[in-house]
This record gives C-alpha cells, structure tokens and sequence, in this order.
C-alpha cells in the first residue's frame, strides 16, 4: 500500500523523503519519485514537516516510533505523525501520549491496492476537523474521502470495525462457495451469480482473482493480518463486554488456518483451508 500511496503525495506535488526497514526499496522508489532516502526513522523526522507510516502491527509500529533511532527519538522536524497502519486503539493513544510536542494521531485507510493506486482510499481519522486541516493536502493526495472520528483512536477502532465486516464476509464467501462446489456447481459460476446477488459487495468484484486462482494472484491481504485484525476487535469487544459471537468463530477460523501454514497466502485461502486443499 505504501508505494502508490507515496506515488500520489509526489504527484500531488509534495517532496518526499522515505525509509523502509528495506533500504533497496526505499532508494529505487525514491529514484522513481526525484525523493531522498533517510538512514533511520529518527532522521526521517528530523527531514520531514509530515510523517506518514504504514506498519503491519502494533510491534512493527512500536519499533519504529520508540525504538534506538525511531521517530519519536527526533530533536525536530516533524509536527505531525500519521500511522495509517491498522493497530489497535491502546496503541495509538499510548504513541500519542509519547509524541509530546507533537500531534500524532491514527489515520488507518480502507480499499484495495487499486483503490490506493487511483487515490480512493477512504482514510479514518482519529481526530477532529481542525487538528487535520494543516495535513489535509496530504490526505487528500490518497484518498477519495477523510471522515474524522475526534479522538485518537477512534479512527482505529473503526477501522478493525469494518474489517470485522470485512472478515466475516470473506469467510462466510468461502464457506458459501465451498457448499456451492461440493453439491456441483463450477466455482467460476458460483462466484458470478455471487456476484451479482443481493449479496454482493465491493470486494467481490476486485478481490475475485485471489478467490478463483489463489495460488498464481498476488497476496492482496495476508490470512495473517487477518487473524491480527479480528483478534483486536475482540479484545476491544471484551474490553467493553459486547457480546459478539459470530466474530469469535471467524476468529477460531482464522486461528486454525494460520495453524495450519496458510498465513502468508491471501486470506481468500480460507476457501482452500476449507475444501481441505494445499
């Protein structure tokens, strides 16, 4: 998701400087982009008015913002720290609490690879109107919406909310799907009439090659990730003590999928994991 997101904030017309825990991608994309490459999170606040990060967990993000030579180990530069990863709200309020001087606040963004490639990504802040206008150009590069949600961690939470939809859907289309087969009907014409049910959602449509040729489609979204996402929905519904009964199976799913070596293949490979295939 970072690089055609990074594109975007360059088209827009924006200077970037980047850094990735790989170093090779971080210079080839800055080639591409006419942008300059910093050694360290540290250096790449001190370099930067705006810093966007787009890390898989909260650990991934926690080293990278507190860690030796992290963002928050920066003396100046930086106003703004906007994690667009999906973590979970304590997280985010605790790297808040430790930004001090600075405005940190979760800004996690829903859509596809293709929707971050054509800039419609929807982006969900974890703050109020006035504290993002002075980055709103930014976000505005990426995306086709910005909805504020007034508080860190709201965006968040609401972001592990629609993955919850998100989940829950892709495992009940797996399950669909394996029924469908199971009594006769070709995969391919189970997914069309899917498709063009009442049931249908957005990602049907642009997530249809993970789900009818796993194994030769480009990993979109890791079962793993997968499993992270619903295990901190539930730990905020236990925090809060919402019953939700039909997240805890997805999760128990999720869990014996990623127990069982499917966890860095598509999450659509819960279809496979349920027929029972390699």
């Amino acid at each position: 998701m970072g690089v055609p997101m990074a594109t975007n904030i360059a088209g827009a017309g924006f200077r970037l400087t980047l850094w990735n825990r790989s170093v090779g991608k971080a210079a080839s994309l800055a080639r591409e982009l006419d942008g300059a490459v910093a050694e360290t999170p540290r250096q790449l606040a001190e370099a930067c008015d705006v810093v966007i990060t787009m890390l898989s967990d909260d650990r991934a993000s926690e080293q990278v913002h507190s860690g030796v030579d992290g963002l928050l180990a920066a003396d100046a530069g930086a106003g703004y720290f906007v994690e667009m990863g999906t973590h979970s709200p304590q997280h985010v309020e605790q790297m808040a609490a430790e930004a001090a001087r600075r405005v940190l606040i979760d800004a996690p963004v829903s859509g596809s690879i293709d929707a971050a490639r054509e800039a419609q990504l929807l982006i969900l802040v974890g703050a109020d109107e006035q504290t993002v206008n002075p980055i709103r150009p930014v976000l505005d590069a990426m995306s086709r919406e910005v909805i504020c949600f007034g508080r860190v961690g709201a965006g968040a939470t609401i972001k592990l909310a629609i993955n919850l939809l998100i989940h829950g859907l892709n495992q009940t289309l797996a399950e669909a799907l394996t029924l469908a087969e199971a009594a006769g009907i070709e995969l391919g014409d189970a997914y069309r009439a899917m498709e063009q049910s009442a049931a249908a959602a957005p990602m049907l449509a642009y997530r249809k090659p993970q789900y009818l040729a796993e194994a030769s489609s480009p990993v979109s979204f890791a079962l793993s990730l997968a499993r992270k996402d619903v295990a901190l929905a539930m730990q905020i519904a236990e925090d809060l003590h919402v019953a939700m009964p039909q997240a805890r199976v997805n999760l128990d799913q999720l869990r014996a999928a990623d127990d069982a070596g499917f966890g860095d293949r598509d999450m659509a490979a819960m279809l496979n994991y349920l027929r029972g295939a390699e």
